[in-house]
């Protein structure tokens, strides 16, 4: 009786056996991996630390980057195109501060390694004009690098003076929205940097600008006032009429003739 046992456990387990062998084998196979898409990149050149404007460029400030090529601006420098930019960029001149991992551009740098970083941060056509300041001349040291300014000029009225026989100052604002370049030395605003009391504010101007401030100079006391920065990324159609023609006309007025009357 127990070898009968036996034998019929020992059948039922092969018939498991096979059946279990023939359910595996009518499966599918399972269906292949996907294949990886290989992002085609490329090597950019960027920035490896912040870098401030008018500050001349170092080899360890720049270095490659791998970047996704659909995403890689055709303004970029890359390697593939220019193998040697490290080397040909250092010694450069920031024109446009820069945070780590930014790329570098051409138009963010100014290659002036025979020149002064002002002279190289300075847009083409304009001039860097000095002016003495204080701190009642100055709104109190709060004009910074990168502010933007009106040039007013405080004179005499010899015209009134001679009528009424009573010493009389009047007030003009001879230049409308100019960019201050430095105060002092300092062309950029670093950390907690909230104030500067600078002797000595370089804007930045016109030809013409920068004669008008020249003669005024010689006329009355010069002051600058701090323009909201809501007014300094648009000029109102007030304003550039105002600094257009206004500064030729108050010439003329003040009894000084300014090349831009003549013209």
């Amino acid at each position: 009786m127990k070898a009968a046992r036996l034998v019929v456990l020992g059948v039922a387990v092969a018939a498991g056996g096979i059946a279990a062998y023939l359910a595996a084998g009518s499966k599918a196979p399972p269906p292949p991996p996907a294949p990886v898409v290989q992002l085609e990149t490329v090597d950019v050149l960027v920035a490896k630390s912040d870098l401030s404007r008018g500050q001349v460029i170092e080899g360890r400030d720049i270095g490659w980057q791998t970047w996704p090529a659909a995403a890689a601006n055709a303004n970029f420098i890359k390697k593939s195109d220019r193998p040697d930019a490290v080397t040909e960029f250092t010694g450069a001149v920031v024109r446009v501060s820069l945070v780590a991992g930014d790329p570098i551009r051409d138009p963010n740098v100014v290659m002036a390694k025979t020149s002064g970083f002002l002279a190289a941060v300075l847009p083409k056509g304009m001039r860097a004009v000095a002016i003495e300041i204080s701190p009642e001349a100055g709104a109190g040291g709060f004009i910074l690098p990168d502010d933007h300014v009106d040039v007013m000029l405080t004179r005499r009225d010899k015209a009134a003076e001679k009528a009424t026989g009573v010493e009389k100052f009047v007030s003009d604002t001879i230049l409308r929205n100019v960019r201050v370049l430095a105060v002092d030395q300092t062309i950029d605003t670093k950390g907690d940097n909230k104030s500067q009391l600078g002797k000595t504010a370089t804007l930045e101007l016109t030809e013409d600008q920068a004669e008008t401030l020249a003669l005024s100079r010689q006329i009355g006391t010069l002051s600058l006032t701090l323009r909201s920065i809501l007014d300094t990324s648009e000029t109102t159609e007030d304003d550039t009429d105002k600094k257009d023609r206004s500064v030729p006309i108050n010439m003329v007025r003040f009894g000084v003739t300014t090349p831009g009357n003549n013209r």
